[in-house]
């Protein structure tokens, strides 16, 4: 079979694409990878062709690749696919890493699913209960490979507590660096989490600085979010290590006082904040965003942003008469 894998979003490599595409490989079968959506002068007949998007705000990718290829298989949590890798594949669980062989790394879980069940979030619908899955050595791509284990966990400290012991002893022991890609929760995290959390390498993605990633998300989660800021403190771990990611135009209540109360709570402790726009349709919610992501926050005031990116300031659209 000629098979054509696509990635549709996310600048990482796709762990399930990478599965298929091993997993077709082993069948005998002629793999093609790519990342455009559309056909190109290059594209040929397919007799399988798959699609993969992660992230919701890609809907006019995903329609794009609809519309040029009709009979694809698409899934992901960017979709409304219930498909899974496991329904083509089963339990055949190798990777190809030659998708995206720029990417030196190793990728993968630890655990799947969720303990929470936050309304903007599609994982405890897609995974389901907290559970626990690979060792370190299980994810790690063996000798001649770099020793930097980047973990797609969703709730890492959510599963068993003998389990996610047994992961922090395994990259201690084995001299790993580690990228919790998808975020610590701080607000349900306990002392001993903390110190586990400060025994690791952790790292930023690329891993070239320190860096946890974690989220404030709703203003009435104050006090817990510092709370578990706090403790990390104490056990080693610096505000300036965390990027919090900061959900914006979800709440029907939402201010732009109570944004920038957010940001600036943030910056007063070292934080580096990083909004994701939930309405990605509202203009002034994405150009906070850039004007966050860019570090022009900290020099130049978001309204004169405005007039600079846009020629003219047309103000916020969030709902100003909201109670604080």
């Amino acid at each position: 079979m000629k098979v054509r894998i696509t990635q549709l979003d996310g600048k990482l490599p796709n762990l399930a694409l990478m599965r298929l595409s091993a997993w077709h490989k082993y069948l005998g079968d002629d793999v093609f990878f790519t990342r455009n959506p559309d056909t190109d002068l290059f594209d040929m007949e397919y007799d399988r062709v798959y699609g993969s998007a992660i992230f919701k705000f890609s809907e006019a990718t995903v329609a794009r690749f609809i519309r040029a290829f009709p009979d694809a298989i698409l899934g992901g949590t960017g979709t409304e696919s219930k498909l899974t890798v496991e329904g083509f594949a089963g339990d055949f669980n190798e990777y190809d890493y030659s998708i995206d062989p720029g990417y030196k790394f190793s990728l993968g879980f630890t655990q799947r699913g969720c303990r929470l069940k936050c309304g903007f979030c599609v994982v405890p619908k897609k995974e389901g209960a907290n559970r626990s899955t690979n060792t370190i050595a299980d994810i790690w791509r063996g000798e001649g490979h770099p020793k930097k284990v980047c973990l797609l966990d969703n709730d890492f400290f959510g599963q068993p507590r003998d389990q996610w012991r047994a992961r922090i002893h395994e990259l201690n022991d084995g001299g790993f660096r580690v990228c919790f890609n998808q975020g610590l929760n701080v607000r349900i995290i306990d002392q001993e989490a903390c110190e586990a959390i400060a025994s690791v390498q952790y790292r930023d993605d690329q891993f070239t600085c320190r860096r946890l990633y974690t989220a404030w998300d709703n203003i009435g989660d104050e006090a817990i979010f510092f709370k578990g800021v706090d403790m990390l403190e104490m056990a080693g771990v610096p505000p300036k290590h965390l990027m919090a990611f900061m959900l914006i135009g979800y709440d029907p209540k939402e201010t732009k006082e109570r944004i920038m109360y957010r940001l600036g709570k943030m910056q007063d402790r070292g934080i580096l904040p990083y909004p994701m726009v939930f309405d990605r349709s509202r203009r002034e919610l994405r150009a906070f965003a850039r004007w966050v992501a860019t570090g022009l926050y900290r020099a130049v005031p978001f309204q004169e942003y405005q007039w600079g990116a846009r020629g003219a300031n047309r103000g916020w659209l969030i709902n100003d008469e909201a109670t604080a």
